[in-house]
């Protein structure tokens, strides 16, 4: 059986899937005039012929309008006033277009008849393939045999027949798919998915395709019946209607479908309502916005239902239940460039309690932060204006201790002309952080810095810096201070700093194992006044941690309310080898306190505490873009042992990967803010063919009780894993995800969960 009757045998309900892999004729045979070689211009009707031209009697269009014909040969017959062009036929009129191997013009009836391999264009560029067709003179309206209809986006259509009426397509026991329906070897093949119907009907002005009495198949298979729907053709990129079900499985929550709309309120805004059902608790909301404002885009997320809440005892450690009440997530970001200089970022985040979020797969975040910054950006200065709020979730939270900062205002000038052949910089920064029930904070604070660099004649590059900066504490309820190590005095108080630093730095290069290594001693010495922290509020600088990082900067505690007092020295070794798709390089050093014990005024744990302090470093290795490692450690001076080791990494290409991070911190530190702990996370995909990927995700606790005295775990507990199995190609996707949380916290309970996904191209994917 020839190829082209193979295909289109049995249409109807009996279509098979095959049909849409109808051989599309060459672009010279569906566009433009096409003359054959020996074509004379006697046997070639062009632009204005006088037998199809406008203004004649019966003609193709109406006068004024512009019809482009060609044929390779042309008969007239006057007794029946009909015109039959043959071999190439090409006709173009207001956007539409025709191309056969035969053309039949009845100019009494106005009737078009084309015949052998037909292909009609619209102005959205969809084309329509038959065997035969009947047109109107306007090239718009007529019936078509045997049909194949290919969208402007690549989606086909096949049928038996059928009509079109001001531009709208009807096809009768017909088929749709926007999958592939050739192999890579260019033979036909079944599409992944596809739906048969006996009406459907394709709208270009409204972007639709509506089907009656239809059925969804995936590889060839029933799954669905639909006696009516319709969804978009994928030419106007969105449209309203219902989306693919959702479908979760989860411990806490039991089977659950989710049955999303997408509603389209115009080009710039959308929203998306899926409301859920559960066999185990309450129904829930779903709710997605989005707006791009003239500014910048603006997105809404809310998540709402009626439940009970389990929650800790006031006093003691036993839970109770609050009863039935309202529950939900609410986070709302943005960003919007006000003109060249201004913009604003913002993130909200509240949630109605403390397992809301995990207990629903949202979050699994313990702190909720909400900020709002407006910016100016200027050639030589920048102004931040922020605010911050937070809400803690974890079960041992002190409610009316947690901080607001509002505001936080950071300005940063810089001039270009130099000063004393150096560069200065001049900053300001006021901070106020207020509790229901804590201390309460207002910082200001003027910095001006200065620093200038040479190289020598010997290859050494020499910084030298001096940083002058004043401060003003407010400080109301020091009493109530969650540690005493973070009091101020009460009231005010002021602070002047002076501090000075040169640093140097010898870098020796040259080549080694076929390609660059470079060598680079550094030393610095900074010098500061003493006790420049006392009776000074800590709120931003709790978190200190001694790396390579901070190894070569004038005050190694973050923020702004500790300084480093005293004199230290630094010293390092730097090394690095670069070659053709490979580079290492490593960082080695440690510093010494010139001016005694303690003076730094460090907690112990940070590795500063002591004169000596401990040994940082860091170690990198690249291998193009298929392999990246990355080592950052701390030794303790006095005994060896490791204090932090810390390792990434990253290897594969963008379609199977691996990635492991392991983080190792044992600094006895008995600060709510630097507990120890032991950690390993992985996560990989594998593409197991060019459309069948498996991938998973793990977090273990590996804390032991003599690492960190407050943990619960035992030396190996796992936090959370996540497996799944994915197909995915241009116009399907599915995927099944197992995820298992091994940690429990009131009504947030361990257990497993199963989520499976499905979409379809142009059916809400």
């Amino acid at each position: 059986m020839p190829l082209r009757s193979a295909l289109l045998a049995g249409i109807a309900l009996h279509l098979p899937a095959y049909a849409l892999a109808r051989p599309v004729p060459p672009p010279s045979a569906q566009t433009g005039p096409a003359a054959a070689p020996d074509a004379s211009l006697a046997t070639r009707a062009g632009k204005g012929s006088s037998l199809l031209a406008p203004g004649t009697d019966g003609a193709i269009g109406k006068p004024g309008d512009v019809v482009d014909f060609a044929a390779d040969a042309m008969d007239y017959t006057d007794a029946e006033r009909i015109v039959t062009a043959t071999g190439h036929v090409a006709i173009n009129r207001d956007r539409y277009a025709l191309t056969a191997d035969t053309v039949v013009y009845n100019r009494t009836s106005g009737q078009v008849e084309a015949r052998g391999n037909v292909t009609t264009t619209d102005p959205e560029g969809n084309k329509a393939f038959g065997d035969r067709i009947m047109l109107t003179d306007a090239l718009k309206d007529g019936a078509i045999d045997n049909i194949l209809l290919v969208l402007a986006d690549g989606g086909r259509l096949a049928a038996e027949s059928a009509i079109r009426v001001n531009g709208v397509s009807t096809l009768n026991r017909a088929i749709y798919s926007p999958c592939a329906v050739e192999g890579g070897d260019g033979c036909p093949k079944r599409p992944v998915w596809a739906i048969k119907a006996v009406r459907i009907t394709h709208d270009p002005a409204r972007h639709r395709i509506s089907y009656r009495d239809a059925r969804v198949e995936i590889l060839g298979l029933p799954i669905v019946f639909l006696p009516s729907f319709s969804h978009p053709d994928g030419s106007s990129g969105r449209a309203s209607g219902f989306l693919v079900p959702e479908i979760e499985i989860r411990s806490s929550l039991g089977f659950g479908v989710g049955v999303p709309y997408h509603l389209d309120l115009g080009p710039d805004r959308d929203v998306t309502i899926k409301p859920w059902l559960f066999t185990g608790v309450k129904p829930a909301l779903d709710i997605r916005a989005r707006q791009l404002f003239k500014a910048g885009p603006v997105q809404l997320h809310a998540y709402m239902t009626y439940g009970e809440v389990i929650d800790f005892a006031p006093v003691g450690l036993r839970m109770i239940n609050r009863g039935q009440r309202p529950r939900g997530y609410f986070e709302l970001n943005g960003q919007l460039q006000h003109d060249d200089e201004w913009r604003s970022t913002f993130v909200s985040r509240l949630s109605s309690d403390d397992t809301f979020d995990r207990r629903y797969g949202l979050d699994y975040d313990d702190t909720l932060r909400s900020t709002y910054n407006l910016e100016r950006f200027r050639t030589n200065s920048y102004l931040s204006i922020a605010g911050w709020g937070f809400q803690n979730l974890r079960a041992n939270k002190g409610r009316d201790t947690t901080p607001i900062v509002l505001p936080l205002i950071d300005y940063d000038w810089r001039p270009q002309a130099t000063i004393l052949g150096g560069r200065l910089d001049l900053s300001a920064n006021s901070m106020s952080v207020v509790r229901i029930s804590g201390q309460d904070v207002q910082r200001a604070t003027l910095r001006g810095e200065w620093a200038r660099s040479w190289l020598t004649g010997l290859g050494q590059r020499v910084t030298g810096t001096v940083l002058l900066r004043g401060d003003l504490y407010n400080t109301t309820d020091r009493i109530r201070a969650t540690l005493p190590n973070y009091r101020g005095n009460e009231g005010f108080q002021t602070r002047g700093i002076a501090a000075a630093a040169v640093d140097a730095e010898w870098p020796f290069s040259g080549p080694a194992l076929g390609g660059t290594q470079t060598i680079t001693p550094h030393v610095q010495i900074v010098a500061a006044p003493l006790n420049l922290n006392r009776g000074v509020p800590n709120e931003d600088s709790r978190s200190n941690d001694f790396e390579d990082t901070n190894l070569f900067v004038l005050n190694r505690f973050s923020g702004f309310d500790r300084f480093e007092s005293g004199t230290h020295l630094s010293y390092g070794l730097q090394y690095g080898l670069t070659r053709a798709h490979f580079r290492f390089s490593s960082e080695i050093g440690a510093s010494v306190r010139l001016d005694g014990v303690g003076t730094g005024r460090f907690l112990a744990g940070t590795g500063l505490s002591g004169q000596f302090s401990d040994i940082v470093g860091r170690n990198t290795l690249q291998y193009g873009s298929l392999l990246s490692i990355t080592q950052r450690f701390r030794i303790d001076s006095r005994n060896g042992n490791v204090r932090r080791n810390e390792i990434d990494i990253a290897a594969g290409n963008s379609q199977t990967y691996l990635t492991v991070g392991y983080a190792y911190l044992n600094r006895n530190i008995l600060l709510e803010d630097l507990r120890d702990f032991q950690e390993v996370r992985a996560g990989a995909r594998v593409a197991l063919s060019r459309f069948w990927s498996a991938y998973g995700t793990v977090i273990i606790d590996l804390t032991t009780k003599s690492q960190e005295r407050t943990t619960t775990a035992n030396g190996y507990q796992p936090i959370r894993h996540r497996i799944g199995l994915q197909y995915e190609d241009s116009c399907f996707r599915l995927g099944a995800t197992w995820r298992r949380d091994y940690t429990s916290d009131r009504d947030f309970r361990a257990g497993d969960s199963y989520i499976f996904t499905i979409a379809f191209k142009n059916l809400g994917r």
